[in-house]
């Protein structure tokens, strides 16, 4: 499959505000977006989509008649639409409110206003998400990696699964937290954790003690994936049970393929 560039995305803009409707596709344009289709309500974007779907959506946080967590969800419950990223573009700073969209499965988050530097990554990340790029091990088979994904979050989970498997990683299994993941690690044998941090029952940091701590499993490389910053202290305590490496959500396919040489290349 010929892979796509930013000039051959079809965008779906859902924006309430005619200004800003206007200052975004004037930025996507200066971009080389060439297909821009203009909504300002949440059901105008879903009849968009159900009539024509699209290569990425890009939208604001509220509309009149419903909110961005709405579209979003809609579209990743949905098989025939789940693949599309989602950008959200919002002045929102609460960090409870944006952790919905984290945990939904956005693929970027800007904030209004934004820097063109900060819109062309936004939209290099989704170019990642749609065109598979398979990551090339000197000592694996990529496809033979055995992955064991831990996320509370459905929707999370399948967001991170579209993007390893975008990578060529095939062998992959889901726990919902880290009691779960704990069950499939006694039983079966794992070359890669890639695991949340906040989860009901064992969180990430109780997980990655166990796996580190274990003389069977010291070895597997963890990938931990949080909203917090990575540099805050908090997160470095917890980088200090052994975590590989620190991953924002949202999981970015390019930031994880540098991860993933660094810690299966070895």
């Amino acid at each position: 499959m010929e892979k796509l560039s930013i000039s051959d995305l079809h965008i779906i803009l859902v924006e309430p505000s005619d200004t800003q409707r206007k200052i975004i596709t004037t930025l996507l344009l200066k971009e080389n977006v060439k297909e821009i289709d203009p909504v300002s309500t949440l059901s105008e974007a879903r009849s968009a989509v159900k009539a024509h779907g699209a290569d990425l959506i890009v939208s604001a946080m509220y509309y009149e008649d419903g909110t961005a967590l709405e579209l979003l969800k809609f579209i990743k419950e949905d098989d025939e639409f789940k693949s599309i990223p989602f950008m959200l573009v919002s002045s929102e700073n609460r960090l409870s409110k944006l952790e919905e969209f984290k945990q939904a499965g956005v693929a970027a988050i800007l904030p209004k206003p934004f820097e063109p530097l900060h819109l062309s990554r936004a939209l290099n990340a989704s170019l990642d998400l749609i065109n598979h790029d398979e990551l090339e091990l000197d000592l694996f088979d990529v496809h033979d990696v055995r992955v064991l994904l831990v996320d509370d979050s459905k929707l999370a989970r399948n967001h991170i699964r579209r993007v390893l498997e975008g990578m060529g990683l095939q062998r992959i299994q889901e726990a919902e937290n880290g009691a779960a993941a704990l069950t499939l690690i006694k039983d079966q044998a794992f070359d890669l954790v890639v695991t949340d941090y906040n989860m009901p029952e064992m969180d990430g940091r109780e997980l990655s003690e166990f796996i580190r701590f274990n003389p069977e499993t010291t070895h597997i490389p963890i990938i931990m994936v949080t909203s917090e910053s990575a540099d805050s202290a908090h997160m470095a305590n917890i980088q200090q049970t052994g975590v590989n490496a620190l991953c924002d959500k949202p999981f970015e396919p390019n930031e994880v393929r540098q991860m993933l040489s660094a810690l299966l290349g070895n």
